[in-house]
C-alpha cells in the first residue's frame, strides 16, 4: 500500500498534550489499514517555539524519526538536543515532550504501536 505525500489526511492540533502553538498531522497510514495495533503513522510539523507537551506513553511504544529542523526532546525530565536523522524510542510509562527551538519547521515522523 503507497500513501501519496499530495493524498495524506492533515489535521491540525492546537496545544497538543498541552504544548504551545498548533502541529500539523499528516497522516501516512490510520489504525484501520494496519494488521498489527497501530495507533499513529503520521508526519509531525512543529512550527518554530512551538511544542508537544510532556505525556506518558503507557501499554504502548513511540518512534520520532526527525526529518528536518532541531529542537529538544524532553524525555523523563532531562531536556536533549535533537537533529535531523536523530531516532528517539519512548515506551515502558517513559514520558516525553518535544519543542522546536529552531528557525524552521521541525518535522518528525511519529509511529505508536500498542504493546500487547
Amino acid at each position: 500500500m503507497i500513501t501519496r505525500n499530495d493524498a495524506l489526511q492533515t489535521e491540525f492540533r492546537p496545544n497538543m498534550r498541552g504544548g504551545k502553538g498548533t502541529v500539523k498531522v499528516e497522516h501516512w497510514f490510520k489504525p484501520e489499514a494496519f494488521s498489527a495495533k497501530a495507533r499513529l503513522c503520521a508526519r509531525l510539523t512543529i512550527e518554530p517555539g512551538g511544542s508537544i507537551g510532556s505525556h506518558t506513553h503507557d501499554g504502548e511504544d513511540e518512534i520520532y524519526l526527525v526529518l528536518s529542523g532541531s529542537g529538544l526532546i524532553e524525555e523523563q525530565g532531562k531536556w536533549v538536543p535533537i537533529r535531523p536523522g536523530d531516532a528517539i524510542l519512548t515506551g515502558k510509562g517513559a514520558s516525553h515532550g518535544v519543542e522546536n527551538t529552531g528557525n524552521e519547521p521541525l518535522v518528525i515522523a511519529a509511529i505508536i504501536v500498542q504493546v500487547a
